[in-house]
């Protein structure tokens, strides 16, 4: 069978992604109004977040998707004091009996299904754990505890395969523009279809992988490797990033779409345990997407986090977070580059 190359697509599919994640536009801005009266609770006067976060009974992970999508969508703003507040936008059409408020107009979609579950999903700070699973899902986070789809070989498949659809257009464009030139060994953590590194070992022929992953999502990588051609250079590990003895040897280790399934504590311990297992100069390469670090955009990746929030157990995170955490481990960070989909990838050198 003639190996199959991983090529990059020729047009960018990003747009797509976004239109499939607008319906969290509708369900945050309808459950701040109609729900949570966000903008009449700050007409007074600009409210600090930690303030408006137990005025609204939120704990700190909810209450962070939600107010940055409200700062991206343009309806709240920072005082120079570090405040809340509303902006001119908010304050004509969302503040209850004002001139041209239009709130009421908004809770026509009060009691939608999407609204209904948003609103339970920030007051508890649970993820969906019923009903159909779509994208990065409960399903798709193991755990010890956790019921995961992903241990039960028929699910893990088609979960697995479905968000091998993302990976098969980003990762050849992650290995263009991130190329592993002297790298011998790369430790793919949580790497699911093996596609990121299958995409890594066709452009560098001298290169060896290693998928760390469960068992039932391992069989998906295997039969992908060997499709593409690389089997012989990618071995399949099984093991948990968060107990298991991390596999050492490797000259680059890469997090493509992990942490957003985390919160902080659980983000920044798997951080630690890698930067345990390399050796100085070695690098680890956060691929994700990436808030801006005044926390108020872009709105699409705010969106992408709404759906992480509701689905796992994280939300997207801030290069200023990724880094804070990696320079506590002893990493030294580099730039950003950017790849497909609203990604990029974070690299960082180990030094202590």
């Amino acid at each position: 069978m003639t190996a199959r190359e991983l090529a990059r697509p020729h047009t960018d599919p990003t747009p797509i992604f976004e239109l499939f994640r607008g319906n969290f536009a509708t369900e945050l801005l309808t459950v701040a109004v109609a729900h949570f009266n966000v903008f009449g609770r700050l007409a007074d006067a600009p409210r600090s977040e930690a303030e408006l976060r137990v005025e609204l009974q939120l704990q700190e992970r909810p209450a962070t998707v939600l107010f940055t999508a409200l700062r991206a969508m343009g309806l709240l703003s920072r005082s120079e004091h570090g405040q809340l507040a509303l902006t001119d936008l908010s304050r004509e059409h969302l503040v209850p009996g004002a001139p041209f408020d239009v709130g009421s107009y908004l809770t026509l979609a009060a009691r939608s299904p999407g609204v209904l579950e948003m609103a339970e999903r920030l007051r508890s700070n649970h993820p969906a754990t019923s009903g159909p699973v779509t994208e990065e899902g409960v399903a798709f986070v193991y755990r010890e505890g956790i019921d995961s789809a992903m241990e039960r070989e028929e699910t893990a498949r088609t979960l697995t395969l479905s968000l091998a659809g993302r990976a098969r257009n980003v990762a050849p464009v992650l290995a263009e523009a991130f190329p592993l030139s002297g790298c011998r060994t790369l430790l793919d953590v949580g790497g699911g279809s093996g596609l990121y590194s299958i995409a890594y070992l066709q452009r560098h022929p001298d290169l060896t992988a290693i998928v760390w992953d469960r068992p039932e999502v391992l069989k998906v990588a295997h039969e992908l490797a060997e499709t593409h051609g690389v089997a012989d250079r990618l071995e399949c590990r099984s093991g948990d990033m968060f107990t298991d003895p991390v596999p050492h040897g490797a000259d680059a280790v890469l997090l493509s779409n992990i942490l957003h399934d985390w919160d902080i504590p659980e983000c920044k311990s798997v951080i630690a345990r890698l930067a345990d297992a390399l050796a100085p100069g070695r690098k680890l390469l956060i691929h994700d997407v990436f808030l801006n670090d005044a926390m108020d955009g872009p709105l699409p990746v705010a969106l992408y986090s709404a759906s992480l929030f509701s689905l796992t157990e994280g939300r997207a995170y801030s290069a200023g977070e990724y880094r804070q955490w990696l320079i506590e481990a002893g990493f030294d960070p580099g730039p950003i580059v950017p790849t497909l989909a609203h990604c990029g990838v974070l690299p960082a050198a180990r030094i202590s």
